[in-house]
């Protein structure tokens, strides 16, 4: 059975944004993704619409929102139908993430003076050993 020019089924719709078909599934459970339109046989057609918001979340995530995070948004949105109040706490959280990646990125600036700091003791260890 073939749909209509902008719409896709499940699996077309995971190749085109590299997403896999439970995972789709997964998002419409949440709610991430509205409600999907269904061919008789409850077949599930998506849209251009759902290719964009499915290519949002994927980019929210690769910014480290969680799930949890990306449906308070979705809900702030369906509840005002305005980015007005959405926009300033998607900062708020992409703040929070950069502050969490910044200590991170710290953390391992240190680990790697570790590490080398230590390879030198070593090196120095095999030195004596070699003089031996």
């Amino acid at each position: 059975m073939a749909t209509a020019v902008g719409q896709y089924r499940i699996g077309e719709l995971a190749s085109r944004v590299g997403l896999t078909d439970r995972t789709i599934r997964y998002y419409e459970e949440l709610g991430l993704l509205e409600s999907v339109k269904r061919l008789d046989g409850g077949v599930r057609v998506y849209t251009d619409d759902d290719v964009r918001r499915l290519k949002y979340i994927r980019k929210l995530k690769t910014l480290g929102l969680s799930l949890q995070e990306m449906l308070e948004l979705e809900n702030m949105y369906r509840r005002q139908r305005s980015n007005r109040t959405v926009l300033p706490r998607l900062m708020e959280l992409l703040d929070a993430h950069l502050e969490t990646l910044d200590g991170r990125l710290s953390e391992l600036r240190g680990l790697r003076e570790e590490i080398r700091s230590y390879k030198d003791h070593v090196a120095e260890r095999l030195r004596e050993e070699g003089g031996k």
